[in-house]
């Protein structure tokens, strides 16, 4: 079964899996997944926290502890989601030195609450950095207005970033800036810039369902047509602009000094269309350099019945601009879809947190009632 991911890495993708929780760590699932499926890094959100502590006990005997000692709830939740994160980083910490840091990387997300917050989003990427207290951790910021200038002094602090919550191909030029100017501010303030790593994490699956269910409400055939498209279209426009962007002095002066470029990480990859196939964000979006996060039910397909057929991407920008354009001449407005998904990516995750956090309120108060 592991042929097909292994072509998928030898073309250039590092196959991270979009998930953790405590019962995987303490099964060593993870650990088999890094040995036989290639796995090489892991990616959390506050959706896939709430998911795991709402099933099980394997998170049981830590609130058991936090409950004793009277935590209350936001430092308890920083405990048991930091506990996990680090453990994950010791998993995959082979993987990074074997690498020489280019993978074997875990990523754990701030507060979402603190998506409009500059100061705020900083003060969190320095808790949860000296927290983990692991080099092979990612920091993960989203690509909001006020979280690009957070990227730019997190990263200017020596802490390493996957930037989340990318839709849109304007935005994701901003974050690379963002990239360029913290890798900037980092060699001014003394860090080796071989040592800083950052990802941009470019979300597909989420343009799809927006898009379709717009070119659905036209209903027409040349509508109908158009479906299902775009998600791949805007991601490999994003890998054009990757490659501009990565090819000027600006980028060139900073490889000069060591630094390495901000991998495009490939999100939302698990197909929600039905009538699609489930490999389909996988198969579509292999190009060198980049990443594809994925649900553990989409790298089992991929494993299973993926299709790698080379790079897919820099054959197809020219049909990926048609296809956008056509968009806009059938009355699809670009700029509202990413707004939309964008805002309500921020609320998602954090009605995630909220219930994450309800959850454990829940879990402590129970505990410390039976104490």
């Amino acid at each position: 079964m592991s042929d097909i991911l292994k072509r998928l890495s030898d073309e250039g993708v590092s196959i991270w899996l979009d998930d953790i929780s405590r019962e995987r760590l303490r099964s060593g699932n993870l650990a088999e997944l890094v040995k036989d499926k290639h796995v090489v890094g892991v990616t959390s959100n506050p959706t896939i926290f709430a998911k795991a502590l709402s099933k099980g006990n394997a998170y049981d005997d830590q609130v058991r502890d936090l409950a004793l000692l009277g935590v209350d709830v936001e430092e308890a939740s920083r405990a048991i989601t930091t506990y996990d994160i680090r453990w994950g980083c010791d998993v995959l910490r082979p993987v990074y030195d074997r690498t020489e840091g280019v993978d074997g990387r875990v990523s754990i997300e701030v507060d979402p609450r603190l998506a409009k917050d500059t100061a705020k989003t900083v003060a969190e990427a320095r808790m949860l950095w000296w927290l983990v207290d692991r080099p092979n951790l990612f920091i993960k910021i989203p690509a909001t207005p006020e979280g690009l200038p957070a990227i730019t002094e997190t990263l200017a602090a020596g802490i390493s970033v996957n930037v989340t919550l990318i839709f849109s191909l304007e935005r994701y030029g901003e974050v690379i800036d963002a990239f360029f100017a913290g890798m900037e501010q980092a060699r001014e303030n003394g860090h080796d810039l071989s040592k800083l790593a950052s990802v941009a994490s470019f979300f597909v699956s989420r343009v799809d369902t927006e898009i379709d269910k717009r070119l659905d409400k036209i209903g027409s055939d040349e509508a109908k047509a158009l479906r299902s498209k775009a998600g791949l279209a805007n991601a490999r426009l994003a890998y054009a602009l990757y490659e501009e962007k990565f090819g000027t002095a600006r980028w060139k002066a900073l490889k000069d000094a060591g630094a390495r470029p901000q991998r495009p990480l490939w999100a939302s990859t698990g197909v929600k269309d039905p009538n699609l196939v489930d490999t389909l964000y996988v198969d579509e979006l292999v190009a060198p350099g980049t990443v594809n996060t994925m649900p553990e039910a989409t790298l089992v397909a991929a494993a299973d019945h993926g299709q790698v057929r080379g790079d897919s991407v820099r054959d197809a920008y020219d049909d990926a601009r048609a296809h956008m354009a056509a968009l806009k001449e059938i009355g699809v407005d670009y700029d509202d879809v990413v707004q939309v998904l964008e805002d309500e990516g921020v609320e998602k995750f954090a009605a995630s947190w909220k219930g994450m956090l309800d959850s454990i309120t829940g879990e402590l108060e129970s505990k410390a009632a039976g104490a």
